[in-house]
């Protein structure tokens, strides 16, 4: 069966669009011209796109610019993208001009057509053009940039932080659960004085809140909005009043609180404020990374390796070792993070390339953006249901550990001294004999003051 077509205009010409979609001639050009991956534009940037979209029209009809009809219908069409209602009609990738604008206008005609629709059933003579209607006050200049940290916020909000609480409740509980369990500490692969199992984990607890504090503190930046600026940031075409008045409008849409940014010529060419919360997404990204490291580490085995504590076998770990069980959670996230440190390097690179007054690498910047967002969501939280919650300490195990290790002499450092404890350490670790009978050995002190001072359990306090 044929494709059926109608013909779409724009200010190049005609252009055939295929009949059952909803988007226009420039939509339809970008996607012939721009053949490249299968990168596709975020949905959630679409999404943010259909919020401001509602939100210029109201702020274009308070202010008299726009007719009643045209802009319950701009705002219904663009209630229905943010519903997902219309998500096949947003075809094009990523690799496209770098402001934008192709996706603007995706948005712009696919909003025209919805709301044409219906205008038309509700009987009005009246019609919405993409441009002189949709993109009214606008320019891509300035809405491509806004709805970059729309998306941002939200799928940060909505998305990230949920799980970061998940994640830290759990730890906190078993940082308590397990606040009596002694085992040894290890620094550079070496074993060290005791802590508890419980103190172990408050430090992986104390990355996840350290972590959202920093993400938390950053998207106060990113709610700063472009909208205003329109094409160099002197806002040409718009209401002086547009950015602010439409900023409240997207605060009560969204119910998170953005502002109009002050300086609209850097709102345009910089993206300084992504690179900040994408640094804090990297800094979580490398928490999670030395978290899922340790719980590998530390059930590593079962027989042949640390085996201090245990995690659940979600599946079979080898295709010709029966019965074997790897920390797969641990591989996931910790290739997420990887994934998450490279788009810091692109993010970066991009934000670099504001010449003049115009950044035009967005498209890649809040794609990598999102990116990072959503897969440390998803990894985030798979880690903790398939593994985290089922961490269990191996009692005997770490019972063994710290009554085998040699650092509990440094306890006698205060009272033998330095040098005289690591002759005991060392005579032990040559002899294969205990550390108790090293040091009875050396005469220096008795059995009751060895067991008096090298006590585990005081040195953890």
């Amino acid at each position: 069966m044929k494709n059926k077509f109608r013909i779409e205009h724009d200010s190049i010409g005609e252009i055939q669009v295929p009949e059952d979609k909803m988007w226009g001639a420039q939509t339809q050009r970008s996607k012939e011209n721009f053949m490249i991956g299968t990168e596709k534009m975020p949905i959630e940037l679409i999404y943010a796109f259909a919020v401001l979209k509602k939100a210029t029209a109201k702020v274009n009809y308070d202010l008299g610019n726009l007719s009643e009809d045209k802009m319950q219908a701009i705002s219904l069409a663009a209630t229905e993208i943010q519903e997902g209602k219309w998500d096949e009609h947003f075809p094009l990738v990523v690799w496209q001009t770098g402001s934008g604008t192709q996706s603007n206008m995706n948005i712009n005609e696919v909003i025209a057509y919805r709301g044409n629709q219906l205008l038309k059933d509700k009987g009005s003579k009246e019609s919405l053009h993409p441009n002189d209607d949709v993109n009214k006050s606008q320019s891509s200049n300035d809405t491509f940039p806004t709805a970059m940290h729309i998306a941002a916020v939200e799928v940060v909000q909505a998305q990230l932080l949920p799980e970061l609480e998940r994640l830290r409740k759990t730890f906190s509980n078993q940082e308590d659960e397990f606040k009596d369990i002694i085992k040894i500490g290890r620094t550079h692969l070496q074993d060290a004085t005791p802590l508890t199992l419980g103190q172990e984990i408050s430090g992986w607890n104390h990355m996840v809140v350290k972590s959202e504090e920093m993400i938390r503190e950053s998207l106060i930046h990113v709610a700063e909005l472009a909208i205003g600026g329109t094409a160099v940031g002197t806002g040409i075409n718009a209401h002086a009043e547009f950015g602010e008045r439409v900023a409240t409008e997207v605060s009560k849409d969204t119910g998170y609180s953005f502002v109009s940014s002050p300086n609209k010529f850097h709102a345009l060419t910089s993206h300084d404020q992504l690179v900040y919360t994408h640094g804090a997404l990297k800094a979580l990204a490398a928490n999670v990374m030395k978290i899922a490291n340790d719980v590998r580490w530390l059930a590593s085995g079962p027989r042949s390796g640390i085996g201090e504590i245990t995690i659940p076998a979600n599946e079979p770990g080898s295709s010709i070792m029966p019965g074997k069980v790897n920390p797969t959670q641990s591989e996931a996230i910790t290739m997420v993070a990887t994934q998450v440190m490279g788009n810091d390097a692109t993010i970066g690179f991009a934000a670099s390339q504001g010449n003049f007054e115009l950044n035009v690498f967005k498209p890649v910047i809040i794609y990598n953006f999102i990116q990072s967002v959503r897969l440390l969501s998803d990894s985030i939280r798979s880690f903790h249901d398939n593994c985290v919650v089922g961490i269990q300490p191996n009692v005997e195990q770490l019972a063994h550990h710290v009554s085998n290790s040699l650092m509990l002499v440094t306890a006698l450092n205060p009272h033998i001294g330095y040098e005289n404890a690591a002759k005991i350490a060392k005579q032990a670790h040559e002899q294969g004999t205990t550390l108790k009978e090293s040091a009875l050995q050396s005469g220096l002190l008795t059995e009751e003051e060895f067991d008096l001072i090298v006590d585990p359990s005081k040195m953890v306090r």
